[in-house]
């Protein structure tokens, strides 16, 4: 991927070293993966975590948590639908995913894509577990590069694409400006999946204003345009649907935890639960897409 053309959309977020060491702190990530930057950060917001844990009922490093099995689980259970299954991690920073499923399904092809500096310290660290990785494509989401990525992959295979918090960081017009990207290039793909978390507004959180303003902080932080933009599920859908989806579900952590571990990944669109809430914000902090392309329907 070339290294020289960048749009100006491009930001390489300080979070990527903080939610690299959490994940390492949780025990499902690799010390490779875990940087003196990200421990540096994470021991700074240890006080405020804890503080947003006992009043708010949540914290960047619950949502994390609760970001990461959610994506995972949906991840997996699509690996086991389709052995042949092809991801491509889009943002994919420090996260521990590629490493973790391609140890864990060696069938499959996982590649990871960040912009060029992240790109080169993803790989140096992948390099330190194992020789052999794969190359970690270097690509800005809004520029052609983007779609020479698709090329990687063999189109008779279904391909997934993976962001973990990504999308916030956009507005609307250039958030619906990726997911038309993706429905685009992966059109031809005997599937396209794409599975994400995203943060709606914390309307139903007694702390609403606090969340808002340390939002506002972080946009700051990261040089960036990160808002919440969704206050139903329903929005949601009509908003991925409008981007050419041809089915979006929203998961709801209340309803997807509530449900028996055999139960979870049942709960999609035409599920009575899953139904029922759709107009409603439960009061999750973060919630899980899957938005499909080309799926036979059931």
């Amino acid at each position: 991927m070339s290294k020289s053309k960048l749009s100006k959309h491009r930001h390489i977020s300080f979070t990527a070293h903080y939610t690299g060491y959490i994940w390492y702190q949780m025990g499902i990530s690799h010390s490779a993966f875990a940087t003196p930057q990200g421990k540096a950060l994470a021991l700074l917001a240890h006080p405020v975590e804890k503080l947003a844990e006992k009043y708010i009922g949540g914290s960047m490093r619950t949502t994390l948590k609760t970001r990461h099995t959610l994506l995972d689980e949906h991840l997996t259970q699509l690996i086991e639908q389709h052995p042949n299954l092809q991801v491509l991690e889009i943002a994919a920073g420090l996260s521990p995913r590629g490493w973790w499923f391609r140890t864990h399904y060696p069938s499959i092809d996982y590649r990871e894509l960040d912009l060029p500096a992240m790109a080169e310290t993803k790989q140096a660290s992948l390099t330190m577990i194992n020789l052999n990785s794969p190359e970690v494509l270097s690509a800005d989401l809004f520029t052609q590069d983007f779609k020479n990525a698709f090329a990687v992959f063999d189109p008779k295979r279904p391909l997934v694409i993976i962001s973990e918090g990504l999308i916030n960081y956009f507005d609307k017009a250039l958030l619906m400006q990726l997911l038309k990207s993706i429905v685009l290039y992966g059109q031809d793909f005997k599937a396209l999946h794409y599975l994400t978390d995203l943060y709606p507004e914390p309307v139903q959180n007694k702390l609403a204003k606090v969340i808002w303003s340390s939002s506002k902080l972080l946009k700051l932080l990261s040089r960036s345009a990160f808002s919440f933009h969704f206050v139903t599920p329903n929005e949601v859908k009509q908003f991925f649907t409008a981007a050419g989806f041809d089915q979006v579900d929203v998961v709801q952590p209340k309803v997807y935890f509530a449900e028996p571990n055999s139960q979870r990944l049942n709960l999609h669109t035409d599920h009575p639960d899953h139904q029922q809430h759709q107009n409603e914000h439960l009061g999750d902090l973060v919630w899980m897409i899957h938005a499909q392309l080309n799926e036979p329907k059931a």
